[in-house]
């Protein structure tokens, strides 16, 4: 907060320290931190608390990813285990939760198999809930006036903003994405997919010139 961000956001999904102790597909622990549903969702919970207390509930957005293959993750009964862990993020009253849908496997797109409809009924518009999950400026539409109608839903993108410096113009004014490269991410010290993407005008300039 001292550097000028709003807040933060606690990344409790894709099989990292948080999402393995709210799984137990990794949770093997036997004291007050695993063994059943209540227990996988304690450190999730002390550590959002913590976070609370020291910004403020209204700085705090929590992100899962309860359909997740990444590292192996995604536990047998998956609905159950957020299902508990949704609940008692909403009574901390979080600036917002943040869902990955499960049309991601891996790195690879797919169809959605399962909803978070559960989740979103847990959750009950208390604040809004930020949707993930290999979307396009179409299929984020769809979800946001059709599927999730009622609710208090985003759509956020990811890749699509890598491959598009201007993502929020292009979709307003419904002009063709930049196709990322895949080959480039988490490659360091580089700029080639990260900082060469053009901007929509940019290459107006080009197709003119050319």
């Amino acid at each position: 907060m001292e550097a000028g961000f709003d807040g933060i956001e606690l990344h409790g999904a894709n099989g990292y320290l948080i999402d393995q102790f709210t799984q137990d597909t990794c949770n093997r622990r036997t004291d007050s931190y695993g063994g059943s549903i209540e227990n996988r969702s304690r450190f999730a919970l002390e550590v959002s608390e913590a976070c609370i207390n020291a910004i403020g509930a209204e700085h705090v957005g929590f992100r899962i990813s309860p359909f997740s293959t990444f590292q192996g993750m995604k536990m047998e009964d998956p609905v159950s285990q957020f299902s508990h862990l949704v609940r008692g993020l909403k009574k901390q009253r979080l600036a917002y939760l943040h869902i990955i849908e499960s049309r991601v496997i891996n790195s690879v797109d797919c169809e959605k198999t399962e909803g978070i409809e559960p989740f979103l009924e847990i959750w009950d518009n208390v604040s809004p809930v930020l949707v993930a999950g290999g979307f396009s400026p179409q299929s984020a539409k769809h979800a946001v006036d059709e599927e999730y109608k009622g609710y208090d839903t985003a759509v956020v993108f990811g890749r699509h903003f890598i491959a598009n410096p201007d993502l929020p113009e292009r979709i307003l004014k419904g002009v063709e994405l930049n196709k990322y490269d895949r080959s480039t991410f988490y490659t360091p010290m580089q700029k080639e997919g990260y900082l060469d993407y053009p901007f929509y005008e940019q290459s107006r300039e080009v197709e003119v010139e050319a």
